[in-house]
């Protein structure tokens, strides 16, 4: 693996059928996916400051995110934690979830059988 490799967030163009809003990352050939991507969040404070030609800059607010692989979480956490960890998050429990999941997969396969 290359310690040189930086992944880049990528959004799929939209065309006449629509896009999808998930981003990707295309990890090369001998790369594997980051199980944990940095990403800083910057607003504007509403304030100015003076640029180094005088011009009026906006404050910036730089704030750092962090965000985990839930695989890599659901592999190594006991069920009970890793709901937890979920349920910070404002997810379902995952028992609950894939139930629900389930419904949704079955509801597909009978339309799609019934066209």
């Amino acid at each position: 693996m290359s310690s040189n490799w930086i992944p880049e967030i990528m959004y799929e163009e939209e065309d006449e059928g629509g896009s999808t809003t998930i981003p990707f990352i295309m990890v090369p050939p001998g790369e594997v996916m980051p199980t944990l991507l940095y990403m800083f969040e910057s607003r504007e404070t509403g304030e100015i400051e003076p640029g180094a030609d005088g011009e009026d800059l906006p404050v910036i607010q730089w704030d750092l995110h962090q965000y985990a692989d839930m695989a890599i979480l659901k592999d190594n956490l006991d069920p009970l934690t890793y709901d937890m960890v979920r349920a910070s998050l404002g997810l379902e429990a995952l028992v609950d979830a894939a139930k629900k999941g389930k419904k949704i997969t079955q509801s597909i396969k009978n339309s799609v059988s019934s066209n």
